[in-house]
């Protein structure tokens, strides 16, 4: 690890939206958070908090208002739109809490979206996404749609679709959301097992349970972080 860049680094970084109007709103503050390789990271935050800028900045959907943003090294800010979006496509893989399948595509297909724009061989597509659904535990269901499969199917096929172009970054947004709990402690041992194998993960949750499956955690509160064990005044008295 020695020499490596950490996969997510930000100093300062803020978030404005209406900046100088009536109806300004101070989304984060200041925010300074270190991601190594290989670690497994929760997010924690209530509805306001922040943590969906945060995700969102992160996953360089948006761009701050203030601060640094590097992604393994790189300055998000010295990207274009095509930039940011070739970085998205390389660094990071997307979970969301909604699966985001397209739901006239088999499982297999839509696992194999991403390898179209990463501009992968036609005969190469079918056999990574095979590989990668058999790595999730779903060899046996590449040919069923989404309506065929149950709400734990359809988020592996997800997070198949996220590991395809093999990112170094999973970025999780509420994963487990529209999961039951037994599903969820599933879908949060995977997250585990590919943590294990190399990956990082961070994962945005405001459930507990989901959160303590990550080797550390970190706390939004009106806009800012804090790490574990930090408690909002006048809690915990």
């Amino acid at each position: 690890m020695t020499g490596r860049h950490p996969i997510i680094q930000t100093r300062g970084l803020g978030k404005v939206y209406s900046q100088g109007t009536p109806a300004e709103v101070v989304a984060l503050r200041g925010v300074d958070l270190r991601v190594e390789h290989g670690e497994f990271l929760a997010i924690m935050g209530a509805s306001g908090s922040g943590k969906s800028t945060m995700m969102n900045l992160i996953g360089c959907l948006d761009t701050p208002t203030s601060g640094q943003y590097l992604c393994d090294g790189v300055d998000v800010a010295t990207l274009d739109a095509p930039g940011r979006a070739r970085l998205r496509l390389e660094k990071i893989g997307f979970v969301f809490q909604g699966f985001n399948l397209l739901a006239r595509q088999t499982a297999l297909e839509n696992v194999m979206m991403p390898l179209v724009y990463a501009g992968v061989p036609v005969a190469d597509r079918e056999p990574r996404a095979r590989a990668v659904l058999a790595q999730v535990g779903l060899a046996d269901r590449a040919g069923h749609r989404p309506s065929e499969l149950s709400g734990g199917q359809q988020q592996r096929v997800a997070i198949a679709r996220a590991l395809i172009n093999e990112p170094p970054l999973l970025l999780a947004d509420e994963p487990t959301g529209a999961l039951d709990s037994h599903t969820s402690e599933e879908i949060m041992a995977l997250f585990e097992r590919l943590q294990a194998g190399g990956r990082t993960i961070v994962i945005i949750t405001h459930e507990r349970p989901v959160a303590e499956h990550a080797g550390r955690i970190v706390v939004m509160h009106d806009g800012e972080l804090h790490e574990e064990g930090w408690q909002a005044p006048g809690k915990g008295k």
